[in-house]
């Protein structure tokens, strides 16, 4: 069940980038209270997320860990780039086309989810965590939240799972 609502919430705070963006969209065209609501949509989000990743040290088995490798990887998906500033294509608010726009926001969710990209997390990033692609000793990919810097394999010893391939660092 956590690893399910750990997920959930890293996919929707992936994509709440895109709420940023139509918020401000809505704001320049005078959609005050849709503008506002984005807002508070995707903070709530984001705190939720950042709930989760540090209550997962007291809800999660804790094991060790041996990396054979890890690279940065929080900021390198430009598909999520371009979501993101799509709204701004746009003439107005009111001219958004919801028939393009559902579909869009439904696919990259899926995709997200199921392609294993939650890890482009720009809000997160904003507030501290850092994503890592990890490999196992084994020769396993992982993905590897925490708030420290990494800079060297033997930096992260003790990890919990959060989902099937998302690690949380609980040193």
């Amino acid at each position: 069940m956590f690893s399910r609502v750990a997920k959930l919430l890293l996919v929707l705070s992936a994509i709440a980038p895109v709420g940023l963006v139509y918020a401000w969209v809505a704001f320049r065209d005078g959609y005050l209270g849709v503008a506002i609501s984005l807002l508070i949509a995707c903070g709530l989000l984001t705190a939720l997320c950042a709930v989760l990743l540090s209550r997962a040290r007291s809800l999660i088995e804790r094991f060790n860990f041996q990396f054979s490798t890890v690279e940065a990887a929080d900021r390198e998906n430009i598909a999520f780039m371009l979501l993101y500033l799509s709204p701004l294509f746009t003439a107005e608010f009111g001219q958004l086309n919801l028939d393009l726009l559902i579909p869009t926001l439904a696919i990259f969710s899926l995709m997200t989810a199921t392609g294993y990209n939650y890890h482009f997390n720009p809000l997160l990033g904003l507030i501290g965590w850092h994503f890592y692609k990890v490999s196992s000793v084994e020769g396993v990919s992982y993905v590897l939240v925490t708030k420290k810097q990494i800079r060297n394999t033997a930096q992260i010893s003790n990890v919990g799972q959060l989902t099937e391939y998302i690690l949380i660092d609980l040193g």
